[in-house]
């Protein structure tokens, strides 16, 4: 919701198909009063929905309901019920808004698609103080007709009448009894004259009121200078000339670029807009069966003159509705068929984004879209570059029995086909029919066919008996040597290419809280002309957490740049604290980890949940900076919640006996701790805490990790490291695996090896020998590299030895002799002077 200042208007938008007027009740105080189209006329309410749907809502300040504080303040809540599924009751908004309006003139006219309103300044000073002392509305006169009515009735006939602390509201439908027709300069013009008595015990006052509106019929808009019921006498001076659209101001620099411009002559202010001008937008018509198209426009004039004779100002403020007349637009069928490849390939078009393809009738069946698809014929919708029009594209392959085969001397292969359309939200229904023929000759063409695994797009290209005489596209990139020794693996007469979803050259559609949508969009190309030869889509949705919840109240979010928002930032977005920005942004994806207490979570209960609940979205200014450089952009947010169970109950078990004797000592070996931590850098300082996991950190940034002997003070026991691993899963012998040590020493395989840090004695470390340090860098596994995030863990295997009396093998030091043969060859007395332990860290995720 916000305010059109100084528009003297509230806007609101509603992103709800199907929303009605009489679905949409008001809030004044605590009454519910519901706004049908009738009240909302009378009280200043007009809505209309936009391309997409969306309701637009737009009150005037001064309507039945806003909260008036001195002319200066208003102040308006709606509440809005959205018609849902008919199973559940239909969810409820409620949505208010402050605004300030004080450049008041001396008379002000609205005209907007429902209601025209004359806001005069009622009075003296003198009259205002003694308004409130005893002067009571009495009567409306109307002119010319004389007509005396008395405020009950007037408001009964459907018009509006308000004395505000300054001013003398009148508000009328445009086709309201007392209204009249008027030319002005050759321009038809409604009118509305009244004057309203104001009476006290000896006083009678009275204010004139008059609205002047065009009429909704004119389409060439031609508005006059010179609107004779205002004005008292024909010395004027126009101080102002604005044009706008949907209620907001344009500034020459806007007007230029959508080349809108505006005349003013002796008698008349000329606005010409082109048709299909941003700004507007094409509705879809069907008439006996043919299709046609409008467009409607809603321009704003603005007027601000003053008269020298009665030195008043006026403002004067038209929103008035065009839509040209309907336009055949007759669909055209184009044939991409070529012959060789054994496939029609068809693309009906050009429609507004309003028509739908809802099935296709074949001589022998009806098939939806769906089936259409199911059955093989890659039916697919397609947008035009600035996303206004749409085409339908299909292919059906020559070996589908939909296909008549006829051979004299040729093969001749024939599709006959009748479109179902409909146009939306009306549910017009309209067809199209086609005849298409191919003639093949006895060659057998390439095909295409894919399919999706987990993580990969297969697509196999089969060029039969043919030599490949194409090259391939994949995405939009040739695919060459590179990519071929990357992607491709070749067949006898026949290539596959393997190309995860994740892959730059892959397109994501959609993204929904436990999947990605991804397109793999493949053709073969002429190489002399680069004519497409075969084109092939590849659609898959692929299972994936974009959202992970831990136990110690983190979450992590993954947002990802789809196709419908090419302008997008990744590393732009922000949590909805406009300050909780990603931890990691490529141009393709945006990685979030924060706290459910932090970066403007929501919280609420259901039942015995707890659901937290968070937005990634563009802060406002680049949403509005985004939207106003490509007008068809769409809003990206992305919806991201954790549940907690609130409240659990665990059992835990027990068993308790006499004890036989009392307690008493006994000489043991005890029992010697060990744990793993990762330091926060390589000072060894500072450690991460149990409630910090999962730790996140970038691709080769390194970790510092500290293994150390817990719960001995003998001087003579030594902590060497054995052997170190890493896993995807936390179970240590997991697979696959990753050596980091081996044998107490680096793995000499490792490309970036392990490097050991020494340890002397501090205030924190008291023994040494106790504790063992390392580095090595943030890792990926080749399984998850194509990931944009993943995660490892790391395990020790220690041993605990007699420093005093090292014996080889493990207890001969931490690699201190890497080329000694004798390294790591264990001897049955060693085992009796060494123990073996185990410790893994926590959840580290890379980035």
């Amino acid at each position: 919701i916000f305010c059109q200042i100084p528009y003297r208007l509230f806007c609101l938008l509603m992103a709800a198909v199907g929303i009605q007027a009489q679905q949409t009740p008001s809030i004044n105080d605590t009454h519910i009063i519901n706004l049908t189209p009738g009240l909302a006329t009378q009280c200043g309410f007009s809505f209309k929905f936009d391309p997409m749907g969306n309701a637009m809502f737009f009150a005037s300040l001064q309507n039945c309901f806003s909260q008036n504080m001195d002319d200066k303040m208003f102040s308006l809540v709606m509440q809005f019920r959205l018609p849902g599924n008919h199973m559940t009751e239909d969810p409820v908004y409620r949505v208010g808004k402050t605004c300030s309006y004080t450049p008041w003139t001396s008379r002000e006219i609205l005209c907007d698609r429902n209601y025209m309103e004359a806001s005069e300044q009622s009075m003296s000073a003198n009259f205002r103080r003694g308004a409130a002392s005893g002067y009571k509305m009495t009567a409306v006169v109307f002119s010319p007709s004389k007509k005396v009515m008395n405020v009950d009735e007037v408001q009964r006939k459907g018009y509006a009448i308000a004395n505000t602390p300054t001013r003398l509201v009148l508000r009328s439908p445009h086709n309201a009894e007392e209204t009249y027709l008027q030319n002005v300069a050759g321009v038809p013009m409604r009118v509305l004259s009244t004057s309203t008595f104001f009476e006290q015990k000896w006083l009678v006052t009275r204010v004139d009121a008059t609205a002047v509106c065009p009429t909704p019929e004119v389409i060439t808009w031609y508005m006059p200078k010179h609107i004779d019921p205002l004005f008292s006498s024909d010395a004027f001076t126009m101080l102002e000339v604005y044009m706008g659209i949907d209620a907001k101001r344009l500034d020459t620099e806007e007007m230029a670029a959508r080349n809108y411009s505006v005349l003013v002559t002796e008698a008349h202010i000329i606005v010409e807009i082109p048709v299909g001008a941003v700004g507007g937008y094409f509705k879809s018509h069907i008439q006996d069966d043919q299709y046609f198209v409008t467009y409607t426009i809603e321009p704003m004039l603005e007027l601000l003159w003053i008269e020298e004779v009665a030195h008043e100002d006026t403002s004067y403020k038209v929103l008035f509705p065009i839509t040209t007349p309907p336009m055949a637009r007759p669909p055209q069928v184009r044939n991409y068929t070529v012959p060789e490849q054994a496939v029609f390939v068809l693309e009906l078009g050009t429609f507004n984004l309003d028509v739908e393809l809802l099935n296709i009738t074949f001589p022998t069946m009806v098939l939806t879209v769906a089936e259409c698809n199911a059955r093989g014929f890659n039916v697919q919708e397609q947008r035009s570059p600035d996303n206004t029009l749409k085409t339908f594209r299909m292919e059906v392959p020559f070996s589908d029995p939909v296909v008549r085969r006829a051979e004299q001397g040729v093969t001749t292969f024939t599709l006959q086909l009748i479109y179902g359309l409909v146009v939306f939200p009306e549910y017009a229904p309209f067809s199209h029919s086609a005849v298409v023929d191919a003639v093949l000759l006895d060659i057998v063409p390439p095909s295409v066919t894919g399919n999706c695994d987990q993580e990969n797009f297969h697509i196999t290209v089969d060029y039969r008996n043919q030599d490949p005489f194409f090259v391939v596209l994949v995405g939009k990139r040739l695919l060459n040597h590179e990519l071929a020794q990357q992607y491709l693996t070749e067949g006898d007469a026949d290539f596959t290419i393997t190309l995860p979803f994740s892959s730059p050259d892959a397109v994501f559609e959609s993204v929904h809280s436990s999947s990605v949508r991804s397109r793999l969009d493949v053709a073969l190309l002429n190489p002399y002309n680069n004519m497409t030869i075969k084109y092939f889509s590849l659609a898959c949705s692929f299972l994936k957490t974009l959202t992970e919840c831990f136990s110690n109240g983190t979450m992590t979010a993954l947002a990802v740049k789809v196709e419908s928002a090419p302008g997008l930032n990744p590393g732009q977005l922000t949590l909805s604290d406009p300050a909780c920005g990603p931890t990691y942004s490529d141009d393709r994806f945006a990685y979030f980890h924060f706290t459910v207490n932090s970066c403007g979570t929501t919280r609420k209960f259901i039942n015995n949940v707890m659901l937290y609940e968070n937005e990634i979205s563009l802060p406002d200014e680049l949403e509005v900076k985004l939207n106003a450089t490509v007008s068809s952009e769409e809003e990206y947010q992305l919806k991201v919640s954790c549940y907690y169970v609130a409240n659990t109950t665990r059992t835990l078990a027990f068993l308790t006996r006499p004890r036989d004797h009392e307690p008493f000592v006994e000489t043991g070996t005890g029992r010697l701790m060990v744990r793993m931590r990762l330091a926060q850098d390589a000072s060894y300082n500072t450690f991460h805490q149990e409630e910090d996991y999962p730790v996140v950190r970038y691709l080769r940034q390194p970790l510092h990790f500290e293994v150390e002997l817990t719960t001995s003070s003998d001087p003579k026991v030594a902590l060497v490291l054995d052997h170190c691993w890493a896993t995807l899963n936390e179970d240590r012998d997991s697979r696959p695996r990753w050596n980091l040590i081996i044998n107490g020493c680096e793995n000499p395989g490792d490309p970036y090896r392990v490097v050991f840090h020494p340890v002397v004695a501090d205030a924190r470390v008291h023994f040494p020998p106790h504790v063992k340090r390392f580095e090595v860098y943030m890792f990926s596994f080749a399984e998850d590299a194509g990931e944009p995030s993943g995660q490892v863990f790391v395990h020790c295997d220690v041993v605990i030895c007699d420093a005093s009396s090292p014996s080889g093998g493990p207890c001969s030091g931490q690699c201190v002799n890497q080329d000694n043969p004798k390294r790591g060859q264990r001897h049955v007395k060693d085992l009796f002077e060494e123990r073996h332990l185990y410790v893994s860290s926590g959840y580290i995720l890379w980035v």
